[in-house]
């Protein structure tokens, strides 16, 4: 942080937003929450598209998933954090690796992801996908959150029921051995979520990464060790959150 950014006393300077008529309580709180949130002006400063690439590189850093050649799939990518993160990672600019990054909004190019405006949950979707891969993918990853409604307990329904959609498509583009990393929230119905995924994966635990807002309860479910469509399901191995 620079010294312009300090007060006097050397701690950093909080930014307040002026009371404005044509803004509601809640956005004049999410404005100055991001003025003064350090993660948004470190990826202004280096040159990441959203703040959410340093919850992929965190949890990257953990759990070793992002691997040089690998096949990525980014659902929900825009406005292109992860799939930014993960092209530095795959080594895209020496033309390893491959990833598809699909969502309903627009997204500005990124060098070497390829991106398709289009629905997941539309039936040509997987195949459409595999095409593009040009082959089945190694990682599923979403950062993917449905709109909130102000209500916790209506958003967490929502989000877990967007995430098992993502899981159902996950299974239908992975490669065995493949990993599934997707948003969740702390509430307790996600638990047929994560039985679900123990049939299909070796390996499922949540992840907080530090980067995740103290005061938010969003998770990510992390699933490793796809055992491929049809394969006889195995112990799932659990593990504590980090």
């Amino acid at each position: 942080m620079s010294a312009a950014e300090r007060g006097s006393d050397g701690r950093p300077l909080k930014v307040k937003v002026k009371k404005s008529r044509t803004r509601t309580s809640s956005s004049h709180k999410w404005l100055e929450r991001q003025l003064n949130d350090p993660y948004v002006a470190r990826a202004r400063r280096e040159g990441w598209r959203s703040r959410a690439a340093f919850k992929l590189i965190e949890m990257d850093e953990k759990a070793k998933l992002l691997k040089r050649g690998m096949r990525v799939v980014d659902l929900g990518a825009a406005p292109g954090g992860w799939s930014q993160v993960a092209a530095k990672k795959l080594g895209l600019a020496e033309g390893h690796g491959r990833i598809v990054a699909i969502d309903l909004l627009e997204m500005d190019p990124i060098p070497g992801v390829i991106f398709a405006q289009l629905d997941f949950l539309v039936p040509e979707a997987p195949a459409r996908l595999l095409e593009m891969l040009d082959g089945p993918a190694d990682l599923v990853m979403s950062d993917m959150a449905a709109n909130a409604t102000g209500h916790r307990k209506t958003d967490h329904l929502k989000i877990v029921a967007l995430v098992e959609l993502a899981a159902d498509f996950a299974r239908q583009v992975l490669a065995p051995g493949g990993a599934f990393l997707a948003k969740v929230l702390q509430g307790g119905t996600e638990g047929a979520l994560l039985a679900d995924l123990k049939r299909d994966f070796a390996s499922v635990k949540h992840v907080k990464p530090a980067a995740s807002r103290a005061d938010s309860a969003e998770l990510y479910v992390l699933a490793t060790g796809f055992r491929g469509p049809g394969v006889a399901s195995a112990p799932a191995q659990d593990a504590d959150p980090d």
